[in-house]
């Protein structure tokens, strides 16, 4: 084995005299330096040494470790030194700046809206993206014609329209009456979907934050006085608000919420009602005992609304330009 190592350090002694660039170094490193390489497999072969000639084999296989390694360092230190005196590198250059992620406008939109119903009282709920017909449609007093039922409007998991994406995060407010005695106070944001043409308004997948509050006596002013307070921290009180009477299959009576700052358009925010009795039995609460209110918002429009933003496709192309705002 003696012969071996000799012949190996002829090998590697003539080959350092072709290296001549960082490159052709980084090949003789792979080809000797490696765990798998020539001097480390030479090393391995020790385990077949007799026991009497392993000091000697031993040390004439570091002797070559360490040869190889120094004039390894050496060259590198030589062409790293010719790098930085060459001319093409200018030292007195600027350096690039590192630049730190940030937030989701509409993941920084669904924060700062849980922080505010949080002061409120609210707690966070959620539940499954792909829902049953029961919780998304039934349970939510939608009658068998609704247009929403329609496939030009819901994805349809199965072809016998028993589960859908769900389109709205209402059925997560039917699930926690269910398993919740009240009274119930929560928000429930998350993805929903809905078959929609993509345009500068539309998506065909959004978010919601939904709004559940049940107890006894529960009123159209507390409503309004919470839908109020979420515009005023959300947006600041320099605003206009008017509530205008809608429909809802869930809520009886209905309310859309628009907010308008001074010399610009009115915008709606928020739908909004009174719970509808039959989603309260759906959920086995009696509506006798019971009220409630139930709100949704769409964070999409929130976002547009803060980042000043005209196209809601602009939430999603990976504009360093829009992601950095919030």
């Amino acid at each position: 084995m003696i012969e071996e190592i000799k012949k190996l350090k002829d090998e590697i002694a003539a080959n350092l005299k072709n290296i001549n660039s960082k490159d052709v170094l980084e090949d003789f490193r792979l080809e000797y330096l490696v765990k798998k390489g020539k001097v480390q497999l030479l090393m391995e072969r020790m385990k077949e040494v007799p026991k009497e000639d392993k000091p000697i084999i031993g040390k004439e296989l570091n002797i070559l470790r360490k040869f190889v390694e120094s004039e390894f360092n050496e060259l590198k230190e030589k062409f790293e030194s010719e790098a930085l005196s060459s001319p093409d590198l200018d030292l007195t250059l600027p350096g690039r700046r590192g630049f730190k992620g940030s937030y989701h406008p509409v993941n920084a939109t669904i924060d700062t809206m849980i922080d505010i119903f949080a002061s409120m009282g609210f707690t966070v709920a959620e539940g499954p993206e792909i829902e049953d017909d029961f919780h998304n449609f039934d349970a939510l007093n939608f009658p068998p014609d609704h247009p929403a039922r329609d496939l030009q409007d819901t994805f349809f998991m199965d072809k016998d329209g028993q589960y859908v994406l769900r389109t709205h995060t209402s059925p997560v407010q039917i699930r926690l009456m269910q398993d919740k005695e009240p009274p119930i106070r929560s928000i429930m944001p998350g993805r929903v979907y809905r078959n929609e043409a993509l345009d500068a308004t539309h998506l065909a997948e959004f978010h919601q934050v939904e709004g559940l509050y049940i107890d006894k006596k529960v009123t159209l002013a507390q409503l309004k006085a919470t839908m109020i307070t979420f515009a005023e921290k959300m947006y600041g009180k320099n605003l206009e608000h008017r509530f205008r009477a809608s429909f809802f299959p869930f809520t009886e009576p209905s309310a859309e919420l628009d907010i308008r700052r001074p010399g610009g358009k009115w915008m709606e925010v928020a739908g909004c009602g009174m719970v509808h009795p039959n989603v309260l039995k759906a959920g086995g609460i009696a509506p006798e005992i019971y009220s409630g209110y139930a709100f949704g918002i769409g964070i999409e429009r929130v976002t547009m609304l803060r980042t000043k933003l005209d196209d809601i496709r602009r939430l999603h192309e990976n504009d360093k330009r829009v992601l950095v705002q919030l």
